[in-house]
């Protein structure tokens, strides 16, 4: 029996049954979220910081994973677009500003405090952001998504581990960022930690298995009843509710001074699960629920919430692309991110204007007014941690 369809269905005729569920499948979807964070957050004080940012938003952005592989089993495509386009807009148009607004208000009165500064090893985080959207595009001109694009996603992801993994561990200068209960988790003695860590993991993931699909049919059911578009709702409520542990994170981090790089990071790490190893899941899954190799094709309203999306991660790419993040960076991205959700048919005008502030940051690039540091700092990255030495080939 597929764990997809091992679970009790609620997608019953009647609506206020649906919504009852959201009583406790809301609540119990963010408390297993917190458990794998905290199993995350744990692990991470053992390895070098991006790699254990990426490992950290991977299991912080489990239950998005099942919520999308349950949709794309139920063949629900137009649901699955509106999840997997809602998170990535909310990962960049809320996530990342309010990062930078929990640091700016701890941290304004200090020099530099006006801006976050990204460490240059971090730019591996931003270079992979980029190949992920320029993929997106690449699927959004096919207007389709395949195995093949599920392959080539899977493989961009696994370079960019690769990479992570050439990166020195901090060692303890990650502990100060830790929250509490991660940091008891630490102090346990070996090998009982270890336990403790992977017992956290495994009862997060397999309280997931049984809890999404109830947790769907809430959110349909809630949705009917408020009589709002099912698709709207999936569409902000399910990746705000299953994001919710990694903000949590993020803005937690981003109180200290040294912690807001890690905690702008942390956002886009998850950024780039979404970009790469999420729609890498998808057609594998919908093409099995079907038993053929059959490509998920998107109609005119899912690609035009595809183009919004790549347009709000493009101009995302060129504001992080100096290595830092500021106030009126942070505040415009928000502003506009809000127009979108509180408008939705302003969304071919957010389309627009995210292009055209890209369009003025490159302007600003090619004038020399604008500096692309991540480039410059990739390099020197690549050749000083992720370039294999003669005696490693």
């Amino acid at each position: 029996m597929h764990w997809f369809t091992g679970i009790t269905p609620v997608f019953m005729n009647n609506g206020s049954f649906h919504a009852l569920h959201a009583l406790w499948t809301f609540p119990v979807l963010v408390l297993l979220a917190l458990i794998i964070a905290w199993s995350a957050e744990s692990a991470q004080y053992f390895i070098s910081q991006g790699l254990a940012l990426a490992l950290l938003a991977w299991l912080q952005t489990a239950p998005e994973f099942m919520v999308e592989a349950d949709l794309a089993w139920h063949q629900e495509v137009h649901l699955m677009l509106a999840n997997l386009t809602g998170s990535l807009r909310l990962l960049t148009g809320v996530g990342l500003p309010l990062v930078f607004f929990v640091s700016y208000l701890y941290h304004h009165k200090h020099k530099n405090g006006s801006a976050i500064r990204i460490e240059k090893p971090h730019s591996i985080e931003i270079f992979f952001f980029s190949l992920g959207v320029l993929y997106l595009f690449f699927v959004y001109l096919k207007g389709s998504l395949s195995i093949a694009d599920g392959v080539v996603m899977l493989l961009l992801y696994v370079v960019y581990l690769f990479f992570l993994t050439r990166l020195p561990s901090q060692g303890k200068e990650e502990q100060a960022h830790l929250e509490y209960l991660p940091s008891k988790i630490i102090g346990i003695k070996p090998p009982y930690r270890a336990i403790v860590i992977a017992g956290l993991f495994i009862a997060g993931g397999v309280g997931l298995v049984f809890v999404v699909d109830p947790f769907i049919g809430s959110m349909k059911g809630v949705a009917l009843s408020a009589g709002i578009s099912e698709f709207i709702f999936i569409q902000w409520v399910s990746p705000f509710l299953s994001e919710f542990p990694e903000k949590l994170s993020a803005f937690y981090w981003a109180r200290k001074k040294e912690g807001a790089t890690m905690g702008l990071m942390n956002i886009t790490s998850s950024t780039i699960n979404q970009l790469t190893l999420l729609p890498a899941l998808l057609p594998f899954v919908y093409a099995y629920s079907l038993g053929s190799a059959t490509a998920i094709h998107f109609d005119a309203y899912q690609r035009s919430e595809l183009l919004l999306t790549i347009a709000q991660c493009s101009a995302t790419i060129l504001l992080l692309i100096d290595m830092k993040f500021n106030l009126y960076e942070a505040s415009g991205m928000f502003i506009v991110w809000c127009i979108q959700f509180i408008m939705p048919s302003a969304r071919e005008a957010a389309t627009y204007i995210f292009f055209g502030w890209a369009f003025v940051e490159v302007t600003l690039i090619l004038m020399g007014v604008k500096g692309i540091d991540m480039a410059g700092d990739f390099v020197s990255t690549y050749r000083k941690y992720i370039k294999l030495k003669k005696e490693e080939v």
